[in-house]
This record gives structure tokens, C-alpha cells and sequence, in this order.
């Protein structure tokens, strides 16, 4: 169970990865030892998974941000394997999902223009027998993203 200087130390980490021991600590009014003992068991227990760069899709030239929707007729465990992994390989899909609704699953594709996107549009509905429906949908404009999680303590609603 988390407590109020673990959430702390997560909500820092989530906005800035790269804060030193020492800050971390001194936000949180431990020392280092407590501190690094606190941010060795959140790592060992699963919270922090890894510690990455967040990198601008603008400034790489990512200029194209399509969500991708399908449907299948198959469902089988031997498919839903095969599927996965072929998605899985394409480095343009940077979010896949299974789903419950209307579509079985949603993939977010980054890439830099149309003409990129329709070589992998092709490469998908050619590469993965039985979909029956793909569906793309175009962002004209990304009005909010983080990569921050929300750290609950209970639910708001209780």
C-alpha cells in the first residue's frame, strides 16, 4: 500500500524524471538513505517500470496522428496471438488496445504524413487475415497529453 510520501515521490517522478536524489528528498523531508530505500522498493514492487525520455513527435516530424479502429471476424487464442505480434513489430503503433464495444481493438499510429500512413494502413489490412473493419480517424489537434497517471488514494466518489 502506497503511502502519502510514496505518492509524493511518484506524482515528482511522473513530472520530471531526472530530479536528483537530493530533491526528491528534500521534497518529501527525508534524507537520501530513506529516500533511495523508498524509490529502490517502488521499483523492485512494479510502480516505477522504467525511466525514460519523453521525446517531441513535432520536432521529429511526426506530423500525422491517426487512431485506428477494427473489427475481426476471428477471435481465437492461435489469431489473437498471431495478431499481436504483427502489430506488435510495426514501430509506427505506439498504443494498441483490445476493446469491448463496437471495434475489438484501437491502435494509436504516429507517423510522419499521409502518404506514411497509407504504407502502413496497406501493410496491416494485407498482412492480417479477417479484419473486416478498419477505420481510420485523424487528429486535428492534440489538446491534451501526458504520461502522468493519477495516484489515488480511494476514490472520490466514497
Amino acid at each position: 500500500m502506497l503511502d502519502k510520501t510514496d505518492r509524493k515521490l511518484l506524482q515528482l517522478l511522473q513530472e520530471d524524471a531526472s530530479l536528483s536524489l537530493n530533491t526528491l528528498s528534500e521534497a518529501v523531508n527525508l534524507t537520501s538513505t530513506p529516500c533511495w530505500k523508498r524509490l529502490k522498493r517502488l521499483e523492485d514492487d512494479g510502480y516505477i517500470r522504467k525511466r525514460v525520455a519523453l521525446l517531441d513527435p513535432e520536432k521529429l516530424g511526426l506530423g500525422l496522428t491517426v487512431i485506428v479502429m477494427i473489427k475481426t471476424q476471428h477471435h481465437s487464442s492461435e489469431w489473437y496471438t498471431q495478431f499481436v505480434e504483427y502489430v506488435q513489430q510495426m514501430s509506427d503503433v505506439v498504443e494498441f488496445y483490445r476493446m469491448a464495444g463496437e471495434f475489438d481493438y484501437m491502435l494509436q499510429v504516429e507517423v510522419v504524413d499521409m502518404k506514411c500512413f497509407d504504407h502502413l494502413y496497406k501493410k496491416l489490412v494485407n498482412g492480417v487475415p479477417g479484419l473486416i473493419d478498419v477505420t481510420s480517424n485523424f487528429a486535428m489537434e492534440r489538446i491534451k497529453y501526458t504520461t502522468a497517471l493519477p495516484i489515488p488514494e480511494k476514490c472520490k466518489a466514497d
